[in-house]
């Protein structure tokens, strides 16, 4: 039982786990499912199924026990799953958006849900973790930002867009206010994709869960939207909107900033201050009754090809469907990851924090499509361009139209090339 103890010594201490090491065989007596996650998901699934020398066996898998391997962080597991050349995990915790990469060359491995196990969560959920009509995995947690009110200044939630902006105006010198809303959590592409969508624009157009090629992504309406309420009369930033995510949270939590962006990541640093998760809410729009779409996307369990090489296809599947997607499981794994679990049940017994970013989510979503956004027309990708347009727009006093016209044109290109892969 050597191998057993070094794994768990491994996976204890938090080290960076090799793709060696992530292989190693199970013992006749005891089979083992081999799941790689990141720094945080990790432990987090070692506090909910226990080390594997903790494990009784077969609590979610008959005749199986889990073996977690977790990578130092985000970035080192998604370069450990691109270095894979031979052995590997039967199932890995990751983003939605590495499906197309990671099915396309063979790393990932098709995955039926059942008609039970469908239903417990939504369809874009599952259109997260799909590559050419096939289902790679099953959704685990909702990945979004909401936008956070600081109601002890605004003394209620806005319900449009110019109302959080005449708060702004009405009450910056009064109050010392530094912005109205700004980005503290998700930068300022991720994070303030809800804000380009309030406006009227996003990164695409998406109608009955399907692309729409033929809308344009960011309309000549943003243009007019952003004159109206982050420009003043000589076309510069009026300050409601910064273009940059630095001092967000400081401000926010300091009482200088009425309205934020945040992650459902972070959401107890902002308890902890005294702020209650029921003031969360999607960004308003320019008319009442709309509302800004956050990427809604599912970190996913994914079934890998080598499950299979390793004579765990079936087990695999079995601790997808088992404990994964389950409602007791994602409510179990929620209790120490603390994000929206994207089963539907499990959600309805989250915290607040939890239900207000779900709530937002199912308010205005879009789902996270990497295919397009990493600019698959050989241009600047999503995640470069958006940043550069409020740069454009809010610092160096581009001309609206003309900063939403390169937007838009770019975004089509990608759009075009990316639906092309999906």
């Amino acid at each position: 039982m050597k191998s057993k103890k070094i794994v768990g010594l491994a996976v204890s201490l938090g080290l960076a786990a090799s793709t060696l090491l992530g292989a190693l065989p199970a013992s006749a007596e005891d089979k083992v499912i081999t799941v790689w996650a990141d720094g945080q998901r990790g432990p987090n699934l070692v506090k909910t199924l226990g080390s594997l020398e903790s494990q009784k066996g077969g609590e979610w898998v008959a005749g199986y026990k889990v073996k977690v391997v977790s990578f130092s962080s985000f970035d080192a597991l998604k370069a450990a799953v691109d270095n894979i050349t031979k052995d590997g995990p039967d199932v890995i915790v990751g983003a939605n958006d590495w499906v197309p990469t990671l099915a396309g060359n063979g790393k990932l491995a098709p995955y039926t849900p059942s008609a039970a196990v469908r239903k417990n969560f939504n369809p874009n959920n599952w259109f997260d973790l799909t590559y050419k009509n096939r289902i790679y995995g099953v959704p685990v947690d909702v990945n979004n930002v909401a936008m956070l009110v600081n109601t002890k200044l605004t003394g209620k939630k806005p319900t449009t867009f110019g109302e959080m902006v005449d708060y702004y105006l009405a009450n910056k010198s009064s109050k010392g206010l530094k912005a109205g809303l700004c980005v503290a959590g998700g930068g300022m592409s991720w994070g303030a994709h809800s804000v380009l969508s309030a406006l009227g624009g996003g990164a695409y157009p998406i109608r009955n869960a399907v692309v729409d090629t033929r809308q344009n992504p960011v309309p000549a309406t943003v243009a007019t939207n952003i004159q109206k309420y982050l420009l003043d009369s000589k076309g510069a930033s009026n300050g409601f909107f910064p273009a940059s995510d630095t001092g967000c949270k400081d401000n926010f939590l300091a009482g200088k900033v009425p309205y934020a962006i945040i992650g459902n990541w972070e959401w107890k640093d902002y308890v902890d201050k005294g702020f209650s998760m029921n003031n969360l809410m999607a960004v308003p729009g320019v008319k009442k009754g709309t509302f800004g779409a956050a990427f809604g996307s599912v970190s996913g369990a994914m079934l890998t090809s080598f499950a299979e090489k390793n004579g765990n296809d079936a087990a695999a599947k079995s601790l997808l469907a088992n404990f994964f997607a389950s409602e007791k499981g994602q409510v179990a794994y929620q209790k120490f990851e603390l994000r929206p679990p994207a089963n539907k049940a499990a959600a309805a017994k989250s915290s607040a924090a939890q239900k207000g970013f779900g709530g937002a989510a199912a308010s205005a979503s879009v789902p996270q499509i990497g295919a397009i956004l990493n600019g698959s027309a050989g241009n600047a990708s999503y995640w470069d361009a958006l940043p550069s347009f409020w740069n454009d727009v809010l610092v160096k006093k581009v001309a609206p139209g003309t900063a939403v016209s390169k937007l838009n044109n770019l975004f089509k290109k990608n759009i075009v090339a990316g639906v092309k892969i999906l």
